[in-house]
């Protein structure tokens, strides 16, 4: 799928959640299962060459892109949920949303020890969800060799906040 057709799919939603904010929405995405399909694909022709042992991704929509991918990966999935969604014991990280604080957190035993987690979401605005997720993979013993994402923005400057690890995305959009 060329990143015209992607375009295509992506809903552009002015001022979602606030006035003056520009929402893309993968919903177009999910909705056409030939779309749906060629994210999965492009996603698996990256990296099934790249030695993955998990992909990491973040709720909610990040499952979504993250479960399909790890089964044809042949990986484990390794949910990174907000606070109070996981039992049992749990690793968690607060970070700094736009309009307020959020909080992830994790199975620890779920991170395969010394092996490599490609960390995932649907969307890269300013990458601060991401790095927490990915303090608490390191925490936990996982290595992260890439965060990718469906989409992203770049000029939220997200690839200041996650250096130095690498940022690939199946779409960009340079402005708001």
């Amino acid at each position: 799928m060329t990143t015209e057709e992607l375009d295509t799919y992506i809903r552009k939603i002015p001022d979602f959640p606030h006035k003056g904010v520009l929402f893309y929405d993968v919903t177009g995405i999910l909705v056409n299962p030939t779309a749906f399909t060629g994210c999965i694909d492009a996603m698996f022709a990256l990296y099934q060459d790249k030695g993955l042992d998990a992909v990491a991704a973040i709720e909610a929509r990040g499952f979504l892109f993250a479960a399909p991918f790890a089964i044809r990966m042949g990986i484990p999935l390794i949910l990174l949920r907000k606070k109070g969604k996981l039992p049992g014991k749990t690793l968690s990280k607060s970070y700094q949303l736009e309009y307020g604080q959020g909080e992830i957190e994790i199975h620890p035993e779920d991170v395969p020890q010394g092996k490599r987690v490609l960390l995932m979401d649907d969307l890269i605005a300013t990458g601060g969800t991401l790095k927490a997720a990915w303090e608490l993979i390191t925490a936990a013993g996982g290595v992260i060799p890439e965060i990718f994402g469906v989409i992203g923005l770049p000029f939220f400057h997200y690839d200041q906040i996650l250096a130095p690890i690498p940022v690939r995305t199946l779409i960009t959009y340079q402005s708001e």
